[in-house]
């Protein structure tokens, strides 16, 4: 009896997991012209391989169990690796714990699948408690560089705290996204490090890091703002000195905190850098996305920067573990122009929304800045209904 419900059960799962993975994704009508979001997550936690997740053995799991359950797959780096779109996923099991696996596409938007088993990332001398949050960076050095959040207790926590936390910059570098060296964490000198950014270019023939610093684990304190800085070497990589390019501002969409998402776009005007800024709310922290454009000949130097946010949650976005957040640590530039992004949403899911580099260089050079003050605000408005009023009433 036992086998025939084992056999039953096994057979729904089979196709209903299947029946997700082949869905076609839907491309939506995009309202603002500048990025078109996709109907459905690319990545949920129904996507976890079956084989991750049940004892496929009926005598020893003759109920069909699910033995190991996974709460979310978010916050994932990207790339195009063989033709195919790559996500280096954070996928989070129901024990707190997250790692690293990789889900392959065949196009970018669908169809993603998990490779045979998460990646075994090896630990340093001071094993790492949880892993997150890597950005995966193509380097001219010729390796594949993935940059992470390495979390560990707090040794100078008082007894009985128990959620005390240090954060670091974990590095490692692979040729094939199986076989992983683990390098030391990367040392800086501004605080804890949370969001951590490797350049893809040698400059001034260094490596280079966009960091943030702050002074907790959670509160940025007096550090925050995406800042840079050079290492001489990426086999015991060090930044002495962080310059603050992009800082925190009172009464924007990045006042708490900000930092760098993936590593930029080249582009023959700038280079293209989406980040995410928070807010405080009465409802909590709100997470959301924008984009700024720095100067070819120095990675620093801000040259465009729209006002507000580039996405924001939208809808059943809004939702999950961590509510009205959207986070990025990837996107993906194809050989066409075309630019996928990949963002998470409430810590919970992964989406993809598409552009081009030309769209998005358009919208950071004419979209206006933010001139920090309401009255501001409305003369920017009242700028675009002047110019549009001999256009207008043919609408």
């Amino acid at each position: 009896m036992n086998d025939e419900l084992f056999q039953n059960r096994i057979a729904i799962i089979r196709n209903e997991s299947e029946a997700l993975l082949t869905r076609k994704n839907e491309k939506c009508f995009s309202t603002n012209g500048i990025y078109s979001r996709f109907k459905y997550p690319v990545l949920t936690r129904n996507h976890i391989p079956i084989h991750w997740r049940y004892d496929l053995n009926p005598e020893t799991n003759p109920y069909c169990m699910e033995r190991i359950g996974f709460n979310a797959t978010f916050n994932s780096g990207a790339v195009k690796w063989n033709g195919k779109y790559l996500l280096i996923v954070r996928v989070e099991g129901n024990d707190r714990k997250s790692f690293f696996a990789v889900a392959e596409s065949p196009n970018g938007i669908d169809n993603f699948r998990f490779w045979e088993r998460p990646i075994t990332m090896p630990e340093t001398e001071t094993p790492d408690t949880n892993l997150y949050d890597m950005r995966v960076t193509i380097h001219e050095d010729g390796y594949v560089y993935g940059v992470f959040c390495t979390e560990r207790k707090d040794p100078n926590a008082p007894a009985g705290d128990t959620s005390s936390a240090v954060a670091a910059a974990g590095i490692a570098r692979t040729k094939d996204f199986i076989n992983w060296e683990r390098l030391p964490d990367l040392i800086t000198y501004g605080g804890q490090q949370r969001n951590v950014v490797l350049h893809p270019w040698f400059i001034e023939g260094k490596y280079a890091f966009f960091t943030r610093p702050q002074d907790g684990f959670i509160d940025t304190g007096k550090g925050g703002g995406i800042a840079f800085g050079l290492s001489d070497t990426i086999e015991n990589a060090e930044v002495k000195h962080e310059k603050i390019l992009d800082a925190k501002v009172y009464h924007t969409i990045y006042e708490v905190k900000n930092g760098q998402g993936p590593a930029p776009i080249k582009t023959a005007k700038g280079w293209l850098n989406l980040a995410h800024g928070v807010r405080n709310t009465a409802a909590g922290l709100r997470y959301t996305l924008y984009l700024f454009m720095t100067a070819i000949d120095d990675p620093t130097k801000v040259i465009h920067k729209p006002a507000g946010h580039f996405i924001g949650p939208l809808g059943e976005e809004r939702v999950g573990d961590v509510s009205n957040v959207v986070f990025t640590n990837g996107w993906i530039e194809d050989e066409n122009g075309e630019v996928f992004i990949y963002y998470a949403s409430s810590d919970t899911r992964m989406h993809v929304a598409t552009s081009t580099v030309d769209q998005l260089v358009d919208y950071c050079i004419n979209t206006p800045q933010d001139k920090f003050r309401s009255a501001a605000s409305v003369q920017t408005i009242n700028e675009l209904i002047d110019k549009n009023i001999d256009f207008s009433s043919e609408l």
